[in-house]
């Protein structure tokens, strides 16, 4: 079977994790459309195991909010532009409230982190490794939330991230074919969110914030008229 989702991504997964990242993927990509009809039995074939995962699996996209769960199967609900929005909405609101804790604190080990990734971001962009620069980018954003130690947001980016790794990928992945210098405007803008945090700059802060994901919002508008 040809996948969308990396396979070098899943070696600690679970068969339904297996099963749920492939299927969310060509869900979110159109592969599988709304309105289609999901066998059990057809998924179980496909993949190459018993229907118990692909059940398991199926209650994690149903958690997702991308298919209505019937005897046997389910219906692609899919993703519309204002569950879009509405997941930008509340990616914002969470990075907002994260930064403002972030910048009143001292963040020398954080800022230290950061700049890693910052370095194996770049590395991916000279490689056009679609893969490592959408996981570099999540693990930049995850890297800042931990550092709050809040519980419930936690919880909240953890329910948000399969589905943004799944659009910002897809993204990536049109970015390097129709547009790579991109990829150099989103390290960019993810050091003008460090350089905001090390100088306590609240403007500089809100500015980094927006670019970032206007940047990211419009990517992803770009790729769904493709």
């Amino acid at each position: 079977m040809n996948t969308l989702y990396p396979k070098e991504w899943l070696d600690k997964s679970s068969i339904g994790e297996r099963v749920a990242a492939e299927l969310r993927m060509q869900i979110i990509s159109d592969r599988i459309e709304s309105g289609s009809v999901i066998s059990e039995n057809k998924i179980a074939s496909q993949f190459g195991t018993s229907r118990s995962p692909v059940r398991e699996a199926l209650k994690v996209l149903s958690s997702d909010g991308l298919i209505q769960l019937e005897r046997m199967g389910a219906v692609v609900i899919g993703f519309s532009e204002n569950d879009i929005e509405e997941m930008y909405d509340i990616r914002k609101m969470i990075e907002s409230f994260v930064l403002e804790r972030v910048i009143e604190s001292e963040n020398d080990d954080l800022i230290k982190k950061l700049r890693q990734i910052i370095e194996m971001m770049r590395i991916s962009v000279k490689y056009q490794d679609a893969e490592g620069l959408t996981i570099q980018d999540l693990d930049f954003h995850e890297t800042i939330i931990r550092t709050i130690h809040h519980n419930q947001i936690m919880l909240l980016w953890s329910k948000l991230r399969p589905v943004m790794e799944c659009f910002i990928l897809l993204s990536m992945r049109r970015r390097f074919i129709d547009k790579p210098e991109d990829a150099e405007r989103i390290v960019s803008n993810h050091i003008s969110i460090i350089e905001a945090i090390q100088n306590k700059d609240r403007e500089l802060l809100t500015k980094a914030i927006y670019q970032n994901f206007h940047t990211q919002h419009m990517l992803e508008k770009e790729r769904e008229t493709k």
